[in-house]
């Protein structure tokens, strides 16, 4: 049935009937206005659509469309003087309801209009029904003096109460925008958006004075961050997406860029207050995070950042009481590395440019001080005889993994290696290792920094221990095989030569029962080592003796050199100084060292002076302290001797480094001319820069000295055409 009833109709529209245009029109008019009066009950669809149909067909379109658009009109004036009247909060609420009611009328206008829409208004290119029902609420309502003024007013009214904290009907909001978006998006923009920014201008510049003037700077960017989060959540629900990049960029330059600086410099609560509390990282991920919005809001906070850590880090580094005690002084340096890393990784994102500009600074004030490579040295060297008796919960791995960090910001690592040898050394000799893994483990690390080379020596020590371990157990199998008991117990230790920073010193006098042992060690090493020579280093040993002080029975650790000493009141009761430097050969600066510490030391006096003072002079002469008293059965007597070097003894330090220097520039030199035959001198120094940094880095000037050098020696020669190049001599 609904299928014939459609041709039917369609037969019917397909006949040309005779059209009364006005009389036409005036039904036509009247549906519209039954439309607009909510009566389309009464309405016959069928009727109108006729009646439509044929005024386009006998060629009434034009009185058609423009009797539509004059109807229309007529109802929207009429719409906007109606709300001229309307009072109070309910304006939008009947502007919106307004809007609504017109929508479903030119909706059905244009079911009626069908036709036309596909005939007429196709080919005279007119506005759609849909499109002149857009353009005619626009001109007619939007932008009649009686309702733009007020709808712009109350829209902004109602966001400045959501500003203040009232509540408002948001869904309303939402409806306000989609029909200012629906006539045109430059409906919305000059109407709403414009004035918003305008005003949301003023009202941030205004708040961000009050607060500033009032808060500290974490509860100002906190104040910021809620705004900037508000304004982006406003967005969201009842403004424009456009919107969104324009309002976030407002607030942050009126509520951030405009007091940066004050920000960032404020007193008590600004950017260096906050890296000094431990518990501002929150606050400093909020500026790290807000300023990052702005151009150079990043570069502001590191300029700051880093200078503060050089200034602060130069006068820790220069601070004559922190250095007499190295060991705490490098703990300070970790504690503030450590610092330093929890701010970066927690409140600046693991920033690169950050780290670099971090790293930068330490590299900086760290150089400063020439004494930084021996005491961190001094602080691995704790560490590794003591452990971490203090603090159980850190391993000793992490501890070693943050002197790394140090480790790498040194320009002069040969100075380190320099100094990390003779502490080695003294722990292997003296048995003073914690633990033989975190030994290895430590070259290990620096292995992987520094290279083979670096660590070769190291590594040869350690092995050189484990060698005379074994080489001992051998000898004293045979010693036990000979039955010789009644010697003295012998510890040889056998340092290869090169590997371990000893220096050449005399061998003092050994009592006649330490030379038939160490006779007898001899033989039986170069037994079984053809072609190899030993040779004593007295200065470096350690003696346990067996004392006897009026019937109390005691033993002492003393150094080889004590022990000489020592055994000469086995044969007599007082001996002078002269006589005991004549009878043991022991240089005369270490042999009144010793004496000093078995003579003036109290608890440790062994042996007593005459004349009794605390220097010891050529002319003085010593006796056996039968009266020796100590609670302790093993008694230490150690050498009066400093942990750190003297200013003396590192002059005498540097002075070698830079010998070393010397032979190791013009290696690299040699190595690098060698490759290239013909290189100018800005690139020589570049290259050998690049092959030493990994130990330190080089004076250009010294560079300069060493090619002259390997000039007159005719390694290298000017080139002969361009004095800028210079030749490798093959």
């Amino acid at each position: 049935m609904r299928g014939e009833k459609k041709r039917n109709f369609s037969q019917a529209f397909n006949h040309r009937v005779p059209v009364d245009p006005e009389k036409t029109w005036k039904i036509l008019e009247d549906a519209i206005d039954e439309i607009y009066n909510q009566n389309v009950s009464i309405l016959s669809y069928e009727v109108l659509h006729r009646n439509a149909y044929n005024m386009v067909l006998h060629n009434f379109g034009d009185k058609l469309y423009s009797g539509v658009v004059s109807s229309i009109t007529s109802h929207l004036k009429e719409i906007a003087d109606s709300m001229e009247i309307v009072e109070g909060p309910i304006f939008l609420e009947k502007l919106i309801y307004k809007w609504t009611e017109h929508n479903k009328a030119v909706q059905l206008i244009q079911d009626i209009m069908m036709y036309m829409e596909r005939t007429y208004v196709k080919y005279t290119h007119k506005p759609s029904m849909h499109e002149l029902g857009l353009n005619l609420w626009r001109e007619n309502v939007i932008y009649s003096e009686k309702i733009q003024t007020r709808l712009r007013d109350k829209f902004l009214g109602l966001v400045h109460c959501e500003r203040g904290g009232d509540v408002i009907n948001r869904g309303l909001m939402r409806s306000l925008t989609k029909m200012l978006m629906d006539l045109c998006p430059s409906v919305y923009q000059e109407n709403f958006e414009k004035p918003f920014l305008d005003e949301s201008a003023d009202f941030y510049r205004a708040e961000s004075q009050q607060c500033i003037e009032h808060f500290n700077c974490g509860e100002y960017l906190k104040k910021a961050e809620k705004r900037l989060n508000e304004e982006i959540e406003r967005v969201s629900n009842y403004l424009d997406v456009k919107t969104e990049a324009k309002i976030v960029s407002l607030v942050e330059k009126e509520m951030i860029e405009s007091h940066i600086e004050r920000l960032v410099h404020m007193e008590n609560s600004g950017l260096v207050s906050m890296i000094m509390d431990d518990d501002k990282l929150e606050d400093l991920s909020r500026m790290y995070t807000l300023f990052g919005k702005l151009p150079n809001g990043h570069t502001i906070i590191r300029d700051v950042m880093t200078s503060h850590i050089r200034e602060t880090g130069k006068d820790l580094v220069m601070d004559q009481e922190r250095l007499k005690d190295p060991v705490n002084f490098v703990q300070d340096l970790l504690n503030k590395t450590d610092r330093v890393d929890k701010i970066i990784s927690l409140a600046f994102n693991n920033d690169k440019a950050f780290q670099n500009a971090i790293n930068s600074s330490f590299r900086y004030f760290i150089n400063l001080n020439p004494r930084l490579p021996e005491f961190i040295s001094l602080f691995v060297d704790e560490k590794i005889r003591n452990g971490l008796k203090t603090d159980k919960e850190v391993d000793i791995e992490t501890v070693f993994d943050k002197v790394m960090i140090l480790f790498r910001y040194l320009e002069e690592k040969d100075i380190f290696e320099k100094y990390y040898k003779q502490h080695l050394a003294r722990r292997l000799l003296l048995g003073k290792m914690f633990s033989e893994d975190a030994e290895r483990s430590f070259i290990v690390k620096l292995k992987m920094e520094c290279g083979h080379q670096f660590t070769s020596k190291l590594e040869g020590m350690l092995t050189d221990i484990k060698t005379s371990q074994h080489t001992m157990q051998r000898f004293n199998a045979a010693m036990s095989g000979a039955q010789l008991t009644d010697c003295p117990s012998l510890s040889v230790q056998i340092l290869t030569t090169g590997c371990w920073p000893t220096q050449s010193s005399p061998s003092c006098s050994l009592p006649l029962e330490i030379l038939k042992v160490c006779d007898k060690f001899k033989n039986f090493y170069l037994g079984t080592h053809m072609g190899r020579k030993l040779t004593w280093q007295t200065h470096m040993g350690t003696a346990v003796l067996s004392a006897t002080f009026g019937n109390v029975q005691k033993e002492l650790i003393v150094s080889t050199y004590q022990m000489s000493i020592l055994y000469l009141f086995n044969y007599v009761n007082r001996v002078s100084f002269k006589q005991i430097e004549c009878a043991t050969k022991i240089p005369s600066s270490d042999l009144k060292r010793c004496l000093q510490s078995l003579a003036c030391v109290m608890g440790k006096n062994v042996l007593r002076k005459d004349p009794m003072s605390k220097d010891i002079g050529d002319d003085d002469s010593f006796y056996f302290n039968d009266k020796f008293t100590s609670k302790m059965y093993r008694v230490k007597i150690g050498t009066a001797v400093s942990e750190k070097e003297s200013e003396q003894e590192m002059q005498e330090t540097r002075l070698r480094l830079e010998g070393d220097r010397r032979h190791e520039i013009e290696s690299a030199i040699v190595r690098v001319m060698k490759s290239r035959r013909v290189l100018d001198y800005n690139s020589i120094v570049t290259e050998v820069t690049n092959l030493l940094q990994s130990r330190f880095l080089p004076n250009p000037t010294v560079i300069k000295k060493r090619i002259e050098s390997l000039i007159e020696r005719e390694y290298l020669e000017r080139d002969k055409t361009d004095m800028r190049f210079y030749r490798y001599l093959a």
